[in-house]
């Protein structure tokens, strides 16, 4: 399964940057293989400063090893072995018109020390983080991600939305960091689902990415911006930074296993701005939007 999912994410990251590099037309990405001297390493591959996109990256990676004492803590377990691959991806616009968004596809393997695999699970999701607030452009986005859960289980969008929800939640900000999508974690086999069915539905939603994102990108891309409304995509910029490096457990694990660096960063937009005791003005699109973070909503 781990040679399986790992050939999978690295066709899938080909497809993603071609499409993406289509999409922004002035720029391609750049490509950085990295080694782990514990074992394993990646392929990352980011694109600046763009016609469309500011910042980004479609990241893969293979790491294995030990499992370090942190996350031994983490997963309350001894001594073991482990193994994870996975395509990490974030998208910053230069237009605040276009939302930012993330996704992530994983697949995990815990080993006892003569090698044999105790644990595996799978988990993933992919969420939007608008600065303006276009209702359809959240509702096509989370439409996608219905479809890509209803050909596997007509429960998994209603539940994934809803974990999306509860786990890109700023706690300290009492606000989402966006409109959610899809989250989901320790997709193990029971009598329901087996690896190949989990498999198979981690894929489907990650085939189904580029459909979910890349018409409300070239719908929003040539839209007119204001000097204002740049300041505010920066302002919310912060929200984004601060979840990413407070609560994100992907950041916590690529730091606590070693990874590297850069990589694990990626995720951070290049301009950003904090203000003091920042708010909107009353009524208006920014107020709209901070509203609906407040009290996520079904867009489908």
């Amino acid at each position: 399964m781990k040679n399986k999912f790992f050939q999978y994410i690295q066709q899938l990251q080909d497809t993603i940057t071609s499409k993406l590099e289509e999409v922004d037309g002035s720029v391609k990405f750049k490509e950085d293989l990295w080694e782990r001297p514990e074992g394993g390493g990646g392929r990352t591959r980011v694109i600046e400063n763009g016609a469309v996109f500011e910042k980004g990256g479609v990241n893969i990676s293979e790491v294995y090893g030990p499992l370090p004492p942190a996350m031994q803590q983490y997963f309350k377990v001894g001594e073991v072995d482990f193994f994870a691959c996975g395509l990490s991806l974030v998208l910053h616009p230069k237009n605040p018109m276009v939302p930012t968004v993330h996704a992530n596809w994983r697949y995990f393997e815990m080993y006892d020390k003569s090698g044999t695999v105790i644990d595996s699970w799978f988990g993933g999701g992919q969420d939007l983080t608008p600065y303006y607030l276009f209702d359809e452009d959240a509702t096509h986005f989370h439409e996608i991600c219905k479809k890509a859960c209803d050909a596997h289980n007509p429960s998994f969008y209603t539940e994934y939305k809803q974990k999306c929800d509860e786990y890109f939640w700023n706690a300290h900000r009492d606000e989402a960091r966006g409109i959610g999508g899809l989250f989901f974690d320790y997709c193990k086999a029971s009598e329901e689902m087996s690896m190949e069915d989990w498999f198979n539905f981690v894929t489907e939603v990650g085939n189904s990415f580029l459909a979910s994102y890349v018409p409300i990108a070239e719908k929003r891309k040539e839209l007119p911006y204001s000097k204002e409304q740049r300041d505010w995509q920066e302002i919310r910029r912060g929200r984004y930074v601060e979840f990413n490096l407070v609560h994100d457990k992907g950041t916590l694990f690529g730091l606590k296993t070693n990874g590297r660096i850069e990589s694990i960063l990626m995720s951070l937009p290049p301009h950003v701005q904090w203000v003091y005791d920042h708010h909107p003005e009353a009524g208006s699109e920014e107020e709209r939007l901070l509203e609906v973070l407040a009290h996520p909503k079904d867009w489908v």
